[in-house]
């Protein structure tokens, strides 16, 4: 037992950097607590941290929402993992190492700083880009992951619902094509797994977990676009799409019928969350760094700006936790690696690529309670950055919808802008609402429906866990409280997005007195002008 023990202390400490070939074991083993506490918590895995355990793995999309998750969760509760590689590009005028040194200055990772000080050393960056053949790697980079690398996540896309097809083709449909080919010259896989979207099949009222045709062929549509200038393909675009309501869940369609085909014999899953908000309790309670879906909606109307959406509150809306999200990936590619090495499991349909919906069927949330939880809390902690007092109302009706627009958006963003030209300053309101509406347009088609989902895969994965694993890897939906749960959110919308902090809560809800007075008084000013215009026109007639 010693001897393996010191055999465990060796091998830990030839991967740190100021490993010293002429010290005995022992010596290192007493200088080093970092060292004895890795080696200690080898002793005794769960079967998922045993999974990753000296494992290299390969990410794509690590700068993004989910992709920050991922990381921090693996690098905090895997410290046994050998190396990370993450594929950055340029971008915004800054390198690689500028990326990678402002990813880990995010506030997120600041539980593994302090649980896992020394980290940095199992981050390896790649330079590459998703939107280039092959990942745009050098032959040496792509030589070491192929070699090295046992576990690949592909997370990488752009999830904007309006991207032109000549952008969201190459990154959400050639990019999994090359990831698979990637996974391929592989020496070592254990796990494959891409991530979609629960609505990659959104014309389909129930979505299970397996694989629809297609709305194209993926060569095919590679072709068209590859062969033709970007604005013809937007010309050509709606025929494209033809049942899907954006280029997002069209190309998401395709990009899963193409790992379906090209996967072979490979160990590969596609993971399919929903819509994807802010954690619910880790690393940070409400931690969230984009504006999409809801996010976009509360934050909107918690600043006064977004008055009316056009939605039907009797829907579900399928919303999952990003720390849900990454601990449910993270159990998925553990799930893949253990199918496809156990020889009791038996091949379903011929299908040898394992669907993961994670969705909230088994804890529904309607859009009216959605609506409800954010209102009450975001009138509980206001933002001292808002325009005008929350007045935000679902609407099922377009008509009526529309009429609020003109009223309450338009109206208001012509009498403002005007104002401002008046002063000699530079007009804006009708812009930000334009950017506005252009987001709402995008969000009807969600709003207005619902679908069902199957989730028996996922299911299976979550009695499959050990009680340890589903406590530092917790992912069962069924076990959050919404109301606990949007209490954090709107928090970390006011925090983390509209960036203002929680200690100048006693000034925004001053400021949000007043904007309150200030909303009734013109509530009374338009109610006394209406009664005026009624009066005179009975007077009149």
């Amino acid at each position: 037992m010693v001897e393996d023990l010191l055999e465990m202390v060796e091998n830990q400490a030839k991967s740190d950097n100021n490993w010293n070939y002429n010290e005995h074991p022992t010596e290192r083993l007493l200088r080093d607590d970092d060292c004895i506490s890795r080696v200690v918590q080898q002793t005794h895995l769960s079967p998922i941290k045993n999974f990753f355990n000296e494992q290299s793995i390969f990410i794509t999309g690590g700068t993004g929402f989910v992709g920050k998750l991922l990381i921090e969760k693996l690098l905090r509760e895997c410290p046994g993992i050998s190396f990370i590689y993450l594929l950055v590009r340029p971008k915004k005028g800054k390198d690689m190492h500028q990326r990678i040194e402002e990813l880990f200055d995010d506030p997120v990772f600041g539980m593994l700083k302090e649980k896992h000080p020394k980290f940095r050393h199992q981050i390896v960056p790649i330079f590459g880009d998703c939107c280039e053949p092959r990942f745009g790697m050098s032959a040496a980079d792509r030589e070491r992951i192929t070699r090295e690398v046992s576990i690949v996540f592909h997370v990488a896309a752009t999830v904007r619902f309006d991207e032109s097809l000549k952008h969201a083709v190459p990154i959400n449909v050639r990019a999994p094509k090359d990831a698979l080919e990637l996974c391929k010259e592989m020496s070592c896989l254990k796990s494959f797994v891409h991530v979609s979207t629960a609505y990659a099949y959104c014309p389909h009222h129930h979505i299970e977990e397996r694989i629809y045709d297609p709305p194209i062929e993926a060569d095919k549509l590679l072709a068209i676009v590859d062969s033709i200038d970007e604005e013809l393909i937007d010309q050509i675009t709606p025929r494209l799409l033809g049942d899907w309501p954006n280029t997002y869940t069209y190309t998401k369609a395709v990009a899963e019928s193409i790992i379906v085909r090209e996967a072979g014999d490979l160990p590969v899953g596609i993971f399919r969350p929903s819509i994807v908000i802010s954690t619910y309790q880790e690393p940070l309670r409400g931690w969230i760094d984009n504006m999409y879906g809801p996010t976009g909606v509360a934050a909107g109307a918690g600043t006064g700006i977004l008055r009316t959406i056009h939605c039907d509150g009797s829907k579900e809306v399928s919303v999952v936790p990003g720390d849900l999200t990454a601990n449910a990936l993270i159990a998925c590619a553990w799930d893949v690696g253990t199918r496809q090495k156990s020889a009791n499991i038996e091949e379903e349909k011929n299908d040898k690529v394992t669907i993961y919906n994670y969705v909230s069927k088994d804890n529904p949330l309607t859009y009216t309670q959605l609506r409800s939880l954010s209102e009450l809390y975001g009138l509980e902690f206001p933002t001292r950055r808002a325009l005008w007092y929350y007045t935000f109302e679902q609407h099922k009706h377009k008509i009526i919808h529309i009429f609020y627009v003109y009223l309450f958006h338009l109206l208001p963003a012509i009498l403002i802008d005007a104002a401002m030209l008046c002063t000699g300053k530079q007009p804006r309101m009708l812009k930000i609402y334009k950017k506005i509406h252009k987001f709402m347009d995008v969000l009807d088609y969600f709003t207005t429906r619902d679908w069902t989902f199957s989730n028996d895969n996922f299911k299976a994965v979550l009695s499959n866990l050990t009680p340890e694993d589903r406590d530092n890897f917790f992912c069962d939906i069924t076990q959050i409280q919404w109301d606990r749960f949007f209490r954090t959110y709107v928090q970390g919308i006011r925090v983390y997005l509209i960036k203002d902090p929680l200690d100048t809560l006693p000034e925004a809800r001053a400021r949000w007195q007043r904007l309150y007075w200030m909303h009734q008084a013109l509530k009374l000013i338009l109610a006394y002008g209406i009664l005026r215009i009624c009066w005179t026109i009975y007077y009149t007639i």
